[in-house]
């Protein structure tokens, strides 16, 4: 089948002679003013073709962008090269804990953030000229809904499939562009020889293949979102291409439009039940980071009231009534978690440290073993079992199963120190001293570590180190006290 020789369609089945389609005919026709207009056929514009504007919609996102930008400049009080996730929070970016907890405006506020200057320098760069060339295409409203539609699609990306990474930056909505001009070469009618899309197109799939595999291999990427873009955008612009190529046909625009929205309007409602409760319950901890605990009780009982059977939320309950050494209130919680799931082994565990808490050895001592039956495995579980043997005065018991998690990799920490607490009491200084050593290797100084150092110095007649271990930890207890 033959190519016209001026677009490259292919021409009919069975043409004979005729190099030109009847596209490229009816075209050159409109262009010297001979076609009707009942046979005009109707195509998308140059993409090229500016619009007489002084200032289009593209100079108003990139100074909206950077206005934002020197604002937080600005308020970090100093030169920074890259922004602390503390104030691109407080500016809106986008956070799991936050956007799907009840601050969905996030989802619009993250696009026009950026982590720094090299960040919003190739953001920017990207939106220069992919914005141009999208404005021209479909004109100054479409080419806003497109923008916008696709950068809060790529948010949502973002917090469905990594809830937990802070992400800011425009590039959800740079690739929601790119997506639609990929979708509107590859689709559209265009009154331009076909090798100059193809070119162009060639272009576009080279920038948004290369920047999803950059993303890939370099950490700190977010490439959640620039896949949520990419893909909203495709099927943005290919129902535009199809449905409505044409600026005056507003209806048809913006029914395509209404639909897109309808999508992404399912899509976080999906989102919110996936990851929503986990993430309310995550947002319920940090009045305990802000020293306000009775409000992280009361955000965490309100969870619960909506949702009796969220053990999630329960866990988290007791997690805060423990850390305020309500302990009483903090068992309640953790049983019903062991009620809603029989094998939750932290539940079990957190359980047990109540129990130690309130000195209930004994009753620690029967819960542990039992974890460890059912899993000779939880190093937690044999560290807690060496906890309660220790308050039941079995020292040498206690460190056979403190060595255990130990060995096991119990994530608790302070194992090393109170193996070095029960090397003491057996008056096995030296594997004290090792111990406690240890402890400081995994955590760090701590004043506790040297006053047990420099009893365990002073027990073996070192009085040198004995002194130096203790004005030690006078001076960590200093420090802590000053800030």
């Amino acid at each position: 089948m033959a190519n016209c020789v001026q677009c490259g369609r292919k021409l009919p089945p069975f043409t004979m002679g005729r190099k030109i389609c009847q596209w490229c005919v009816q075209h050159e026709a409109a262009q010297r003013g001979e076609e009707r207009e009942d046979v005009k056929q109707h195509v998308m514009p140059a993409p090229w073709v500016r619009r007489e504007s002084s200032i289009t919609l593209t100079h108003v996102l990139f100074g909206a962008n950077l206005a934002v930008f020197l604002g937080m400049e600005l308020a970090s009080g100093a030169p920074v090269v890259d922004f602390n996730g503390p104030l691109l929070s407080h500016w809106g970016a986008n956070f799991g804990p936050l956007t799907l907890s009840g601050d969905w405006w996030r989802l619009f506020t993250y696009m026009f953030l950026h982590g720094g200057v090299m960040h919003i320098a190739f953001n920017m760069w990207c939106l220069w000229d992919l914005g141009a060339l999208c404005e021209s295409l479909y004109g100054r409203w479409t080419y806003a809904a497109v923008y916008l539609i696709t950068g809060v699609a790529g948010g949502l990306a973002s917090v469905g499939w990594n809830p937990g990474v802070l992400s800011v930056g425009a590039s959800g909505a740079i690739f929601g562009l790119a997506g639609a001009l990929i979708a509107s070469f590859a689709l559209g009618e265009f009154s331009i020889p076909s090798f100059a899309l193809k070119s162009t197109l060639r272009s576009l799939v080279f920038f948004a293949g290369f920047n999803l595999f950059f993303g890939s291999v370099v950490g700190g990427i977010d490439n959640a979102c620039h896949i949520g873009g990419l893909v909203s955008g495709l099927i943005l612009g290919a129902l535009i291409a199809k449905v409505a190529p044409q600026e005056d046909a507003p209806v048809r625009r913006a029914s395509v439009v209404a639909v897109v929205v309808l999508l992404l309007l399912t899509a976080g409602l999906g989102v919110e039940r996936w990851r929503g409760g986990p993430m309310k319950i995550a947002r319920a901890f940090q009045p305990m980071m802000d020293n306000q605990p009775n409000r992280a009780i009361a955000q965490l009982q309100a969870i619960i009231r909506q949702q009796p059977n969220s053990w999630q939320a329960h866990y988290a309950l007791g997690q805060t009534y423990f850390n305020q050494e309500m302990y009483e209130r903090a068992e309640g919680e953790f049983k019903r978690v062991i009620e809603l799931q029989p094998q939750n082994s932290d539940a079990q565990f957190a359980l047990g440290m109540v129990y130690l808490s309130e000195k209930r050895a004994h009753e620690a001592n029967l819960l542990f073993t039992q974890m460890v039956s059912q899993d000779k495995s939880n190093g937690d579980a044999h560290y807690g079992l060496g906890m309660a043997l220790e308050d039941e005065g079995n020292t040498q018991g206690a460190l056979e199963e403190l060595k255990t998690a130990q060995r096991l990799g119990s994530r608790m920490s302070g194992v090393s120190f109170e193996m070095g607490q029960a090397y003491s009491k057996l008056k096995m200084y030296d594997e004290a001293i090792a111990a406690y050593q240890e402890e400081q290797k995994k955590n760090g100084d701590a004043p506790d570590i040297e006053s047990a150092l420099a009893d365990a110095y002073a027990a073996k007649g070192l009085a040198p180190q004995a002194q130096d271990a203790r004005n030690k930890a006078e001076k960590l207890r200093n420090a802590g006290s000053d800030r």
